[in-house]
């Protein structure tokens, strides 16, 4: 049976379900993919820190992350077109989760979790981490998890641009267009509406459009707890070198990674008072100023003397009940699919989501990796599912 796809959003999330789903020898059909922007100038994708890791507190996120790395280390073969091996520049520095007192039997907790699945992840205390980290202040520090294999970063705007045109060479249709809301009929979503007042029909539907995902679902609706929320990103040198560092997170939230020789990125989440839904993607310099450089300076005291390069802010598609990422179909709506709400973790989920909504699609049901703790209904059921390392 041919089944006609359509795909809202045409960030990395969506281009990876396309992706996979025209890669899929059984399927047979359509795919079309409405983005309004083609530059991507707002879209979390092209604005990513764009870093992997296997250091979660839940089960599930573990295993994507550990779906993900691997498939980041082979996406040249696996996302080639033609003769082109797109290179999505990984590289596997790890990540470091730095502990108070107060954070240490979460750590632990989380530490044994890792383990039980296979993470390579050590923990260490504090004369540890400054035999391994010499720059490193461990002032008010308790215990550190360092992930040795397995983490670190890749350059997003690549892995986009990579699934897109491999997707589209398999057949996609990427139209440029504003969607608009959804037509209906027998309690099935038939179409989507666009800007111009046309529409493409359709038999299966997937929300995948990040930061207003809630907006999509709402037009069947649905109340997604999906919110654009601004995160800014830092640029900065530092004249003292700074050697084989990991992606480090403070216990006050702040975190940085190297990017490039004597160069480094940072961030760190807003209060939540300071932090609204959708505000103007402007960079909040203030942050840095009054609570990132003082709490970088803290953990590496050489950051007394970095010199700010740029910065810029994009959105995480924040979930607001459990920051965790909203993915399959919904209940009432069966032939609507979300993959939305992945919290500032969608990059580098995008391989494991982008083929398990495929494999529903054209197999009925999760085959690689069960993404049914991450359902809809978990919020109708009462039982969300809380990711408490969200960095």
């Amino acid at each position: 049976m041919n089944r006609r796809v359509v795909i809202i959003g045409g960030g990395v999330i969506g281009s990876a379900i396309a992706s996979y789903t025209l890669a899929d020898p059984a399927f047979r059909g359509s795919v079309t993919v409405v983005e309004r922007d083609p530059t991507y100038a707002r879209a979390s994708s092209a604005l990513s820190a764009s870093s992997i890791r296997q250091q979660f507190s839940t089960s599930i996120n573990i295993a994507i992350g550990r779906y993900g790395i691997e498939f980041l280390r082979e996406a040249g073969a696996k996302l080639a077109v033609g003769g082109d091996r797109p290179d999505v520049g990984l590289v596997e520095p790890g990540y470091l989760f730095l502990a108070s007192a107060a954070g240490v039997a979460t750590l632990e907790r989380n530490h044994a979790l890792q383990r039980s699945l296979g993470v390579d992840v050590v923990l260490l205390v504090p004369a540890a981490l400054r035999a391994r980290f010499p720059w490193l202040s461990t002032d008010a520090i308790t215990l550190g998890s360092l992930g040795l294999t397995g983490e670190g970063w890749f350059d997003g705007w690549s892995l986009l641009q990579a699934f897109r045109r491999h997707a589209r060479a398999r057949g996609a249709s990427y139209v440029t267009a504003e969607a608009r809301g959804f037509e209906t009929a027998a309690g099935r979503i038939a179409a989507v509406r666009l800007a111009d007042g046309s529409t493409i029909a359709g038999d299966l539907f997937v929300d995948a459009a990040g930061p207003w995902a809630a907006e999509v679902a709402s037009w069947a609706g649905i109340d997604l707890p999906v919110r654009a929320r601004r995160r800014c990103v830092f640029s900065f040198s530092c004249p003292t070198p700074i050697e084989r560092s990991p992606l480090v997170i403070d216990p006050s939230g702040a975190w940085f990674r190297p990017e490039g020789r004597g160069r480094f990125i940072a961030g760190v989440a807003p209060a939540e008072a300071d932090d609204p839904d959708e505000p103007p993607l402007t960079v909040d310099h203030a942050l840095f100023d009054d609570v990132l450089w003082p709490a970088l300076a803290r953990r590496v005291p050489a950051f007394e003397a970095v010199r700010l390069l740029s910065a810029w802010a994009g959105y995480y598609e924040y979930n607001t009940v459990d920051q965790n990422g909203i993915v399959g179909p919904h209940p009432g709506w069966r032939n609507l699919y979300f993959a939305a709400g992945f919290s500032g973790h969608g990059i580098q989920q995008s391989p494991a989501v982008g083929r398990g909504i495929a494999e529903c699609i054209v197999h009925g049901g999760y085959r690689t990796l069960d993404l049914s703790p991450l359902r809809f209904e978990r919020y109708a059921e009462r039982r969300p599912l809380v990711e408490l390392n969200v960095v």
